[in-house]
């Protein structure tokens, strides 16, 4: 049977790859527990490393980011930029690009001074650790790619003692969406896009990352944000959708050949 709070969402293929063939697979086991047994019989696909957004996936989401934004852009383009995104997101990093120097300053001021007050409540995502425990056990390779500070990642490293190699901050240009991160992991661990599996809890950063990339996606939705299907442009629709870290350990058994790291050169 299909774990039972695994929720899967339709398939997105892209032909003449290993992993639109397993994306196929993975859409029929949804359709029913019957078609799940039987498709289960087939060959998984092989998964050599995993790849975490950190705020909001590794983490407990503690940054008031629409307060930032509205700081940031001010009420009315604040209200423009969230009505104009199907999802509501905005992707303020790449906004602000386009402003002049001055303003460009004063705006990474405010947003410094919002992921600091994150750094000093900062907490693990429920799952994490046992997940990243998991995946050690499997010689399962473990990166990171956020787009917060290396200070961030550094604090998140020391404080709960769990290591991500290579870890990118967006001091990594270009950051997330744009594939260049996943794509330097892969190939600093020597492996193909799609034997690796990009999670986090952004449809535009981490989803949209991971599909350009080629890899598989999973998507983290804790409070249930993203059931409608309105919220899943094409570029946007993940391979796997979860409620929890806690999931992700199943979904990784029952869809996954793990091969080690060992066994990856």
């Amino acid at each position: 049977m299909l774990h039972p709070l695994l929720r899967r969402l339709p398939s997105i293929t892209h032909p003449l790859s290993t992993a639109s063939v397993h994306r196929r697979r993975c859409a029929a086991m949804a359709e029913s527990p019957a078609r799940y047994l039987t498709v289960a019989a087939t060959p998984k696909a092989s998964l050599k490393g995993v790849v975490f957004d950190m705020d909001g996936t590794l983490t407990v989401p503690v940054i008031d980011f629409p307060a930032m934004y509205r700081t940031v852009l001010g009420e009315d383009t604040y209200a423009s930029l969230r009505s104009a995104s199907p999802s509501g997101g905005i992707d303020i990093l790449h906004h602000i690009e386009t402003w002049a120097p001055a303003e460009q300053q004063r705006a990474y001021e405010i947003i410094a001074h919002f992921e600091q007050q994150g750094l000093d409540r900062l907490q693990i995502m429920p799952g994490a650790l046992e997940l990243c425990r998991f995946l050690d056990s499997k010689k399962i390779r473990r990166g990171l790619i956020t787009r917060n500070v290396d200070a961030a990642v550094d604090l998140f490293h020391q404080r709960f003692g769990i290591m991500f190699a290579p870890a990118l901050s967006r001091e990594f240009r270009p950051y997330k969406p744009d594939p260049a991160p996943l794509l330097h992991i892969c190939s600093t661990w020597g492996v193909s896009p799609n034997e690796v599996m990009m999670i986090g809890d952004s449809l535009r950063d981490d989803v949209v990352c991971g599909r350009r990339a080629g890899a598989f996606t999973c998507l983290l939705d804790e409070t249930g944000r993203y059931e409608s299907p309105d919220c899943y442009t094409d570029e946007q629709k993940p391979d796997f959708k979860v409620s929890s870290l806690e999931e992700v350990h199943p979904l990784l058994e029952d869809y996954f050949n793990l091969v080690p790291a060992s066994q990856t050169a």
